[in-house]
């Protein structure tokens, strides 16, 4: 497979429950992937090809993204099946870092729902082109129009549809396709036959309509277009599509197909999609940072030619080893070659090259520029940068978002104490967002993450991969605090023992930084004439960190502060490092304790939706729970509330919204902002932190 031109990575990416992993299984079918489908509630217990964890096909949702690839025509699939469910958002970004493009699903009920947002949040932070396609056409209240108004109106894109219904809920039989205005239907008993035949009549005039709504989208983007369209002449699809191509990579245009991947309707027209709109690796500029010139960015060109440079972006811990996915992005790399870790400078022999498909791999000797690959006995974390040696290059990061909840966690049984510890550090390696610290004061080992869920799945996949049972601890949110005024600060450390003393005087000021500049601390030096030698400015600046990494209220970090050092004084023989680290250290809590400090705690987005009947009982919950109630809308007999809610108030929410819902109310949550606590809030925090500190 030489031509670039026609690879394509992609990625699924939608709301849970909108049908990604169904999708992906009928992309696999098609293509000649699999040769039978399994559906994600299947009773066998089979579960779908993209999810082979044991947990994944017991709760029907997927934790990791499983990559696989396929050909479909001419085309070299890459596909990546990413988690819909929020707590796994990780994994989202990771995968739409090394994506060129990506398919959208939403379901034509439900249409933009709050998570697809985040998806969309999430594509426009890494510029990737993509591609819509509108699931569940056959379901009841199924209104593919209405979604289309809601990519426009909720994601601000510019949607265009390609294929419409032909019928809708139970009378879906095919799509037309508008671009060669042919009716599609799907034969056989996994809709493998494509029969294309005339447009209905009763259709045609809606066919016509639609697809002069496709050239008019384009006339503002294509002059030639435009001028045809005006002049009321007919626009082929031989020059409808290289301009749609180039306003879809242009992340202008975003066009849409319909169909239902669970009865098989649709999803080869998508195919045929992702291989005329979606981007080949030729029609993307991927940027690297040139570690030898000041992270100068530089252009990769994706050229087997060139110096190899290729990003481990997913790590597991396969049968073998650990297998870490790498996508190329320049060069080639061989079985036997050596490539260097860019961040801790290791040269690494590839002992063993591999496509992989879900959970099977398949051997290869080499790979070229544009390629996703795995493997085998490369040791690294998530997020490194590979190069042949001969280029001292980095690729940026990816965005990681911060955990908001933690939990104290041992194991049950002292003697498990060594798998515990290898289960901790494998999935630290394989998750950013997951981490683990120790709290010296009460020896426990603290584990942090993005949600509930997502902690819940790992003590679990401790259990079972480890064969470790763990004790789990109350979960814990993680507060921060901040500070509300300007505060000055003076301070002079002395101390005269025998020998040499310890001297030295800081003075400045703190002030607070606007949250919006996502700033936790900055340090101005502001110090003239040398009153504190350059030489111990550095230890200034550190012991300001020490001191804001426990905050004066309930030792909580301090964030979005900023420290100016303007003034102080140094002893010729009695001041060191360790001196101004001191006085900084002491100086920053005296200007905490006088800026008037608060807490802050972490605000959750929530998206509640239940039948209509259930609505009083839903926004009475929240209220309780001192949300704040953004929007409710009512679709289709369902109320969707979204809401505003602290973290520390949605412990067990889940059970009480079953409860009051007989069993069918469904919400998903993800982490918002920091906010300030009620005043009521603070004392009782504080006061709680004091007992536990005197019980200790």
């Amino acid at each position: 497979m030489n031509d670039i031109t026609k690879i394509r990575n992609i990625g699924i990416a939608a709301h849970i429950d909108s049908g990604k992993t169904t999708l992906s299984e009928r992309i696999l079918f098609y293509t000649g992937k699999i040769h039978q489908m399994v559906e994600v509630r299947d009773k066998s217990g089979s579960g779908p090809t993209m999810d082979s964890m044991d947990l994944e096909r017991e709760k029907g949702i997927t934790i990791q993204s499983a990559a696989t690839y396929c050909e479909w025509g001419d085309y070299h699939i890459n596909l990546i099946d990413t988690p819909g469910h929020i707590d796994f958002t990780v994994e989202v970004e990771r995968s739409l870092r090394v994506l060129d493009g990506a398919v959208l699903v939403l379901c034509a009920v439900a249409g933009v729902q709050s998570q697809t947002m985040t998806v969309e949040r999430q594509m426009r932070r890494y510029n990737v082109p993509r591609i819509a396609f509108i699931n569940k056409v056959d379901r009841s209240g199924a209104n593919p129009d209405r979604v289309v108004a809601q990519l426009q109106e909720k994601l601000n894109l510019k949607p265009v549809l390609l294929t419409m219904p032909i019928g809708l809920e139970e009378q879906f039989e095919g799509v037309v396709d508008l671009l060669k205005m042919k009716a599609n239907y799907f034969d056989g008993p996994n809709g493998e036959n494509v029969r294309e035949e005339e447009i209905p009549e009763g259709l045609k005039e809606e066919a016509n309509y639609r697809r002069l709504q496709i050239v008019e989208s384009l006339a503002d983007y294509d002059d030639n277009i435009a001028e045809k369209f005006l002049g009321d002449e007919f626009v082929s699809s031989e020059e409808i599509i290289p301009v749609l191509r180039k306003a879809t990579i242009a992340l202008h245009t975003t066009p849409v197909f319909v169909g239902t991947a669970k009865q098989n309707k649709g999803v080869q027209l998508m195919l045929d999609g992702v291989g005329m709109f979606l981007p080949s690796p030729l029609d993307k500029v991927n940027e690297a940072l040139d570690l030898d010139n000041n992270e100068n960015k530089i252009a990769l060109v994706t050229d087997p030619k060139k110096p190899f440079v290729g990003l481990a972006f997913k790590l597991e811990d396969g049968r073998f080893g650990q297998l870490t996915y790498m996508r190329i992005y320049q060069g080639s790399v061989k079985k036997g070659d050596f490539i260097t870790n860019a961040k801790t400078k290791k040269k690494v022999k590839v002992p063993r090259l591999v496509r992989m498909h879900a959970k099977d791999m398949h051997d290869i000797e080499e790979a070229n520029a544009g390629d996703i690959v795995a493997m085998f006995g490369v040791e690294c974390s998530s997020g490194d940068t590979f190069t042949d040696g001969s280029v001292n290059y980095s690729m940026t990061s990816m965005f990681v978002p911060r955990p908001v909840i933690e939990l104290s966690v041992a194991p049950k049984e002292k003697t498990a104490q060594v798998n515990f510890s290898k289960a901790l550090n494998r999935f630290q390696k394989e998750d950013p967002t997951f981490q683990v610290y120790r709290d010296e004061e009460s020896n426990e080992t603290i584990i942090k993450g993005m949600g509930e869920l997502h902690l819940e799945i790992y003590i679990e996949r401790i259990k079972r991969e480890y064969n470790c049972d763990v004790v789990v601890g109350k979960p814990k949110v993680a507060y921060r605090e901040t500070i509300t005024q300007r505060a000055e600060y003076n301070y002079t450390h002395k101390k005269q023992t025998g020998g040499s003393g310890q001297f030295a005087r800081v003075a400045g000021y703190i002030e607070p930084i606007p949250a919006e500049d996502n700033k936790d601390y900055e340090f101005v030096d502001a110090v003239v004439g040398g009153v504190i030698s350059r030489e111990f400015i550095p230890g200034c600046d550190k012991g300001f960190q020490d001191q804001i990494a426990n905050g004066v209220l309930i030792e909580q970090p301090v964030v979005n502060v900023r420290v100016v050092l303007n003034d102080g004084q140094t002893h010729p023989v009695d001041s060191s490092e360790m001196a101004f680290r001191l006085a900084s250290r002491y100086a920053m809590r005296e200007a905490l304790i006088a800026a008037k400090p608060i807490i802050l705690e972490p605000i959750m987005k929530l998206e509640t939706s239940a039948p209509d009947e259930f609505q009083g009982v839903i926004i009475g919950q929240i209220n309780q729970r001192r949300g704040i109630i953004v929007n409710t809308t009512i679709e289709t007999g369902y109320t969707i509330v979204n809401a505003e809610v602290p973290l520390s108030e949605m412990f067990g929410y889940s059970s009480d919204l079953r409860g009051a819902t007989q069993g069918k109310g469904e919400f998903t949550m993800e982490f918002l902002k920091y906010a300030p606590v009620p005043k009521n809030v603070q004392e009782q925090l504080i006061e709680e932190y004091k007992k536990a500190k005197a019980s200790k």
